[in-house]
């Protein structure tokens, strides 16, 4: 764990080069049925403090009036551009496709993706992401935090989405990236192209981000953007089983991950469920309770620690109070979801 988070902790963002010129960039947005999101999320970006960048919606076989919508937008700024999309085929290359007729729709070599749920931080957004591509960077991971709101259900995944960034962020910064989110993700034309776009996994559901990098990192640098203003946040689902959803969708691209990758992965998840399923058995063993005491102590002294001073590196607030109780859930959880995505070996999108 530390030999991963604490080069990440103690990492410094490159600094651009303040004599070059901005990158020009395209901001694609994949949508269906999106039309409130939309309405929400295109001015905030149209309005980013950005001297050169377009904006492009695919509206993704919309029934709603997303249509009307983007027309109006497109009579009414230079820089906006939508598609329409009609057919996609196989429903698992649906959201791949769309993103892919984006990227050759683009009229800039710099592309920024997000999704239609999303909301930038701040209107340096754009700006903060293209700093990024530094010392031959072609690709830049940003961290995309969900909205919060009442309920456990919401630390939980706010938490869970915290543990996912810090890791994959880490990874990263030692030269290991394994997977962006696509909420928050930039890479250029030559990186997609090269990489020969989703290809590699166009029957997967699911993997037009983390699959992604999967297949591009190896042959092109990986840069992380982590400042609060070049996040995105996102809605999180409002129901646990919206939430099961899609974190067993997630589990089971997952299984597409380089071996080494998932050894890595697997080696701090079991270590860590491991850890309470120990906990769980000594807790029926009396003569062991003060030798269970004082571990959970070291460990919670230790783990917490780690965890309270990453999410303050990425400006993400985190309840000290409920971390026992959501790192516990967090872990059995993904244990119990982890088991039935081998079990039932059958994901849906929604």
């Amino acid at each position: 764990m530390f030999y991963y988070f604490l080069p990440f902790y103690f990492y410094t963002p490159p600094v651009a080069n303040s004599g070059q010129s901005p990158k020009p960039v395209s901001v694609i947005i994949a949508a269906h049925n999106e039309l409130n999101n939309l309405q929400r999320l295109l001015p905030a970006v149209l309005s980013q403090q950005y001297p050169d960048f377009e904006v492009i919606v695919v509206d993704d076989r919309s029934s709603d009036n997303t249509a009307e919508y983007l027309q109006q937008l497109q009579s009414k700024y230079k820089n906006f551009r939508y598609i329409k999309i009609e057919n996609t085929g196989r429903p698992e290359n649906q959201k791949k496709y769309a993103l892919t007729q984006g990227v050759d729709f683009a009229r800039f070599e710099y592309l920024l993706l997000t999704d239609a749920d999303c909301m930038p931080l701040s209107n340096n957004w754009i700006g903060e992401i293209m700093a990024g591509f530094t010392n031959g960077a072609a690709m830049v991971l940003g961290y995309s935090p969900y909205s919060k709101k009442p309920g456990f259900l919401n630390h939980l995944i706010r938490f869970e989405t915290l543990l996912s960034a810090i890791q994959y962020l880490s990874f990263s910064v030692k030269g290991r990236a394994y997977m962006g989110v696509g909420r928050n993700l930039s890479y250029t034309k030559k990186c997609f192209y090269e990489s020969n776009g989703f290809t590699a996994h166009i029957n997967i559901l699911g993997g037009d981000d983390d699959l992604f990098v999967q297949t591009a990192a190896p042959r092109h640098k990986v840069n992380i953007a982590i400042s609060r203003e070049c996040q995105t946040e996102s809605i999180p689902k409002q129901t646990y089983s919206e939430w099961v959803i899609q974190k067993r969708r997630h589990l089971n691209v997952g299984r597409y991950y380089k071996l080494a990758d998932k050894l890595l992965i697997g080696i701090f998840m079991l270590s860590n469920i491991f850890f309470y399923l120990t906990a769980i058995f000594l807790l029926f063993v009396p003569d062991n309770l003060i030798f269970l005491g004082i571990l959970f102590t070291l460990r919670s002294i230790v783990v917490y620690f780690v965890y309270v001073l990453l999410a303050r590196k990425i400006k993400e607030p985190l309840s000290v109070f409920l971390l026992p109780v959501l790192d516990l859930v967090y872990f059995l959880n993904y244990l119990m979801l982890g088991a039935s995505v081998l079990i039932l070996n059958k994901v849906r999108w929604k």
